[in-house]
């Protein structure tokens, strides 16, 4: 069984999803409203998987 990880994305990749500024995201995340993993160097990382099940929801009436 090959198991891929889920691919992490910067704050900037997130908000060129949701054409919003990084700013946004990073308050959508200590708000709660998307996960997030913090790096070594404190940095967050976000769930690619999540970020494009977020996005489809948003695209159907759900919440972003």
């Amino acid at each position: 069984m090959n198991h891929q990880p889920d691919p992490l994305l910067t704050a900037g990749e997130v908000a060129r999803m949701f054409r919003v500024d990084p700013k946004t995201v990073t308050r959508w995340a200590a708000a709660g409203r998307i996960g997030s993993i913090r790096t070594p160097g404190g940095h967050r990382r976000y769930s690619e998987t999540e970020c494009r099940a977020l996005l489809e929801g948003s695209r159907t009436g759900g919440q972003a």
